[in-house]
C-alpha cells in the first residue's frame, strides 16, 4: 500500500437483501472515472439472491460473506480483503452517489488521512432526511465536537474514504473471533460503527476532510434507521469511544513517562514494550470449525466492555 496521486481504490458495500438495489448500483460505481480497482460487495446472508445478483450484474465483483453478524462487522470485513490503497464506504442502497467518489479520493491526495461525507456542508443535501433527524444530527455533531474537538457538521452520514494505511489505528474487531453467545455482537459490529470511525481517527489526530455529498432517497426497500433508537445508540457510542480516547491518553503518557525513566542521559530513547491490540489483517477470514475455534472469550469480553 502507498499513498500517490493515482490511487488504487477499493469500494466496500454491505449488503443483506439489496438484489434490487445492486443491479442500479454496480454497473453505476463500475462507470465512474478514473476507474475504481475493485468493487467488494460483503454480504450479511441475504435470502433474495443478493450474491447472485452482484455476479451476475458485474461479473468481475468481488463478493464475501461477512463472519459475524451488524454493519460494522461487514464493514471489517471489507476492509480486511481490500486491496487498494484508498477505501471508500458505500451503502448499497442507491442513497449514495458513485460520481462523488472522485471527489473523496481528491480530498485523500490533497492530505487528508479521512473523507468524511457531509450533507450539511456548501454543495451537500438530502432528499431523505427529516426535520426531526436533521435537528437530532445536529445536537450530536455537537456533543463529539465538544469531546473530540472536532468540527464535524454530519456525524451520522456513512459516505467516508480513507487510505488503507490507517486501518490499524482503526483497531476494529478481529474478523476471525466467534460472535457473543445469544445473538450479541462485539463492540464495532453494529450501526455504530460510522460513529465509532469518526471518532478513532479524531482521536488520533488524523486530518480529516469533509467532502459534500447529496444523500438521494433509498431505491428499493425500506430503510433500516430508527430515529430514538439509532440516536441514543450514537450517544452511548460518544460516551464509550470518549472513554476509550482518555484511557488511551493516560497510556500513551505512562508509556513516555516510562520512557524518559528508562533512558540514560544523551542515549537513543528506551521504548517500554507494551501490549497492542491487534490490528485489522489485510486478507479475508472465515470462522473456524465449531470444533477447532480457539478460545477467545476473553478477548469478546474486552470487546464488549468497551460499550460499558
Amino acid at each position: 500500500m502507498q499513498r500517490n496521486g493515482n490511487p488504487r481504490v477499493s469500494v466496500v458495500v454491505p449488503t443483506r437483501n439489496e438484489a434490487r438495489n445492486l443491479e442500479v448500483v454496480l454497473p453505476a460505481i463500475a462507470a465512474v472515472r478514473p476507474a475504481v480497482h475493485e468493487i467488494i460487495v460483503v454480504d450479511g446472508n441475504s435470502v433474495d439472491g443478493t450474491i447472485e445478483t452482484a455476479q451476475r450484474v458485474l461479473p468481475w465483483v468481488k463478493v464475501i460473506t461477512q463472519t459475524r453478524k451488524g454493519k460494522g462487522n461487514a464493514m471489517a470485513c471489507g476492509f480486511a480483503a481490500a486491496t487498494g490503497d484508498a477505501i471508500v464506504m458505500f451503502d448499497a442502497d442507491g442513497s449514495a452517489d458513485p460520481g462523488e467518489i472522485p471527489a473523496f479520493v481528491r480530498a485523500l491526495v490533497a492530505g487528508a488521512d479521512f473523507a468524511k461525507g457531509s450533507r450539511f456542508v456548501r454543495g451537500g443535501g438530502s432528499d431523505d432526511i427529516t426535520l426531526l433527524r436533521k435537528t437530532g444530527n445536529a445536537g450530536l455533531n455537537g456533543v463529539a465536537n465538544a469531546l473530540f474537538g472536532t468540527s464535524y457538521t454530519d456525524l451520522c452520514y456513512g459516505y467516508n474514504a480513507f487510505w488503507a494505511d490507517i486501518l490499524p489505528v482503526l483497531d476494529l474487531p478481529d474478523i476471525s473471533l466467534s460472535a457473543p453467545p445469544a445473538g450479541g455482537m462485539l463492540w464495532g459490529d453494529g450501526f455504530e460503527i460510522e460513529t465509532v470511525l469518526n471518532c478513532r481517527v479524531a482521536a488520533a489526530g488524523m486530518k480529516i476532510t469533509e467532502v459534500p455529498s447529496m444523500e438521494r432517497e433509498r431505491i428499493f426497500g425500506q430503510t433500516n434507521l430508527r430515529t430514538f433508537a439509532d440516536g441514543t445508540r450514537v450517544l452511548r457510542t460518544l460516551a464509550a469511544e470518549h472513554r476509550r480516547a482518555t484511557r488511551k491518553r493516560v497510556e500513551r503518557v505512562q508509556m513516555e513517562e516510562q520512557s524518559r525513566a528508562l533512558t540514560p542521559p544523551g542515549s537513543i530513547p528506551v521504548v517500554p514494550q507494551a501490549e497492542s491490540a491487534p490490528p485489522v489483517r489485510r486478507n479475508s477470514s472465515t470462522p473456524r470449525s465449531a470444533d477447532g475455534r480457539r478460545d477467545t472469550s476473553h478477548i469478546r469480553l474486552a470487546l464488549e466492555e468497551e460499550a460499558s
